[in-house]
């Protein structure tokens, strides 16, 4: 499922027009992504938790011709399925 086909379900389900499932969307992909900028987490009960982590700088290797490439330490997002969502899965 795209973001397109996430736009159809929910104006279908929640019964308003695409352009205010795209808006709504949109609000919630920007609070979320505001929310991690900032160090915080953002927990839906049931469904899951998106927070951040540092993952430390480590050593790789080039996949095309097998250099050792250093990678730099950085920031990433993840989400943990809540409990619901994993017994549903």
């Amino acid at each position: 499922m795209n973001k397109a086909d996430l736009i159809v379900r929910l104006s279908e389900d929640a019964g308003i027009s695409k352009v205010q499932a795209n808006a709504a969307l949109d609000s919630f992909i920007e609070a979320v992504t505001r929310t991690l900028k900032a160090d915080g987490k953002v927990k839906l009960v049931g469904f899951g938790t998106f927070d951040t982590y540092k993952r430390k700088a480590r050593v790789g290797r080039n996949p095309g011709n097998g250099d050792v490439i250093k990678i730099k330490a950085r920031r990433v997002a993840r989400f943990k399925a809540g409990k619901e969502l994993s017994d549903k899965l």
